[in-house]
């Protein structure tokens, strides 16, 4: 990897942490997998559409927020019982 790529690398999780962030605070942790995949696949949906449409700003935008979606999964649904002590 590169030295450029490392530096967007740590944009992009930086853009993804920051979503992460602001999600939690926002909305109720879900309440199941099942939820949190719903979840994903809507973001998913939402990041489609924008490819199909060619919205470049767009694309990233519903990029990051799958990316956020996925680590509120890891952390509510995967990691649940390491919070629960």
């Amino acid at each position: 990897m590169t030295g450029h790529e490392e530096k967007q690398l740590d944009t992009i999780l930086k853009m993804v942490g920051e979503e992460t962030i602001r999600a939690t605070k926002r909305f109720a942790k879900f309440n199941s997998p099942h939820e949190g995949y719903a979840v994903i696949l809507e973001e998913v949906d939402e990041l489609w559409h924008e490819v199909k449409h060619g919205n470049s700003f767009e694309q990233e935008e519903e990029a990051v927020q799958v990316g956020a979606m996925a680590m509120r999964f890891v952390m509510d649904c995967c990691r649940k019982k390491e919070s629960d002590g």
